[in-house]
């Protein structure tokens, strides 16, 4: 051996010996601990609860680029018609992404598309009957839509609230951006004297405070379990309710503004007497001061004040029926939710969802999670409009 060798092998046991001897018991017990996996980390991620939602995702870019935009106006119908800008053929391709979240008493949209426009007609107000409350939260792009003659412009750090009860149009550059959509059920309680206006801009601090926790709510969508659900839901609701009631946001005319606060007095008594044998046009006018002239006035868009009561109480009844808790008997739903005829409601229940009340019964629709699948069409992708219409109606 070299006298290199030997001197470098002296040198460093010489080192050793001159180590204090704590610094030795510490290397030791680093050793040891080495030796041992750290059960504390893994009982922790064993204890949290497995996540609740399963969104349901929709996207054009693996269709053939001529194809993209018919699958995309099918897919968002039930919303709103779209058209592409005049200067762009179909054969242009339209690659978008769509993927929703139901949390049970709202759903969550995250979306991107490129530049369209949209119109939800007073046809389509009249025949699918969705009247949610709409928020939409632009991340990127532009967009401007008119109701009534009024137009707001959606831009990155703007909040806009609009009912999806009344008919809208607009257009949109290349945008992304999430959606809320909310049951009207969810924001009946609004203080008074506020009452919540139509396509209009959300403002102030607090409309700041629910930019920011939507970001926190989005980033976590994936992660939250099912017992987190019915606070986040809470907690945006009361948030939302304290941006429309601070929000310096212009009323849009005193005569829509009076017609939008009548009908939302009509919603709600219609909701809290449902299953009453006496919700009847004159009992409605009487109870709310108003005549039979003004109130068919107010629902003609939605196919008359008979038809909006009877699809209130058949979502009501779909949702009881799709309840695995509840055993109750077809008529006996039937009954209590308003309709005097078995065979009446089974028609007009059919004639509403596409499936009969039987076959409601074998419906998966969990309260927070899951996607929704009617058993006449299991597989189709049309689960998204089978969440709009039974929105807040979970038990």
């Amino acid at each position: 051996m070299s006298d290199f060798r030997r001197e470098e092998r002296s040198g460093s046991a010489s080192d050793e010996a001159k180590e204090p001897s704590w610094r030795k018991d510490r290397k030791s017990l680093q050793s040891e601990r080495r030796r041992f996996p750290r059960p504390e980390k893994a009982a922790t991620e064993e204890a949290l609860p497995p996540p609740a939602l399963q969104p349901l995702k929709f996207s054009t870019r693996d269709i053939e680029p001529a194809a993209q935009f018919a699958a995309w106006q099918a897919y968002v119908a039930p919303v709103a018609d779209v058209r592409l800008p005049d200067n762009i053929p179909p054969e242009a391709g339209f690659p978008a992404d769509h993927i929703a979240w139901n949390l049970g008493g709202m759903l969550i949209v995250q979306q991107e598309t490129p530049p369209h426009s949209y119109m939800r007609s007073q046809a389509k107000v009249k025949t699918n009957h969705i009247d949610h409350w709409h928020i939409s939260v632009p991340s990127s792009g532009r967009t401007w839509t008119e109701v009534d003659g009024h137009v707001l412009e959606g831009e990155p750090g703007k909040v806009e609230l609009r009912s999806l009860g009344h008919p809208f149009r607009g257009r949109s550059t290349e945008a992304k951006g999430l959606s809320l959509f909310l049951p009207r059920a969810l924001l009946f309680d609004v203080p008074t004297p506020v009452e919540i206006e139509n396509n209009i801009a959300l403002s102030g601090v607090f409309t700041s405070m629910l930019i920011e926790f939507l970001d926190s709510v989005e980033h976590n969508l994936a992660r939250f379990a099912a017992t987190d659900l019915p606070h986040v839901v809470q907690t945006m609701r009361n948030m939302i309710v304290a941006s429309v009631s601070t929000s310096a946001a212009q009323s849009t005319g005193t005569e829509q503004h009076s017609t939008l606060a009548l009908t939302e007095r009509v919603r709600r008594f219609v909701e809290g007497n449902l299953t009453s044998g006496d919700l009847t046009v004159e009992h409605i006018c009487r109870e709310l001061g108003i005549s039979r002239t003004r109130l068919y006035q107010i629902f003609e868009q939605y196919g008359g004040v008979h038809h909006y009561i009877q699809r209130r109480r058949l979502l009501s009844a779909h949702a009881a029926l799709s309840d695995p808790a509840n055993r109750e008997q077809i008529v006996d739903i039937a009954f209590a939710v308003g309709f005097s005829s078995a065979a009446h409601f089974s028609r007009a229940f059919g004639k509403e969802f596409g499936y009969s009340p039987r076959e409601a019964r074998n419906l998966t629709i969990p309260r927070y999670l899951g996607q929704v699948i009617s058993p006449a069409s299991s597989g189709s992708s049309h689960s998204f409009d089978e969440w709009l219409k039974t929105l807040g109606y979970y038990h």
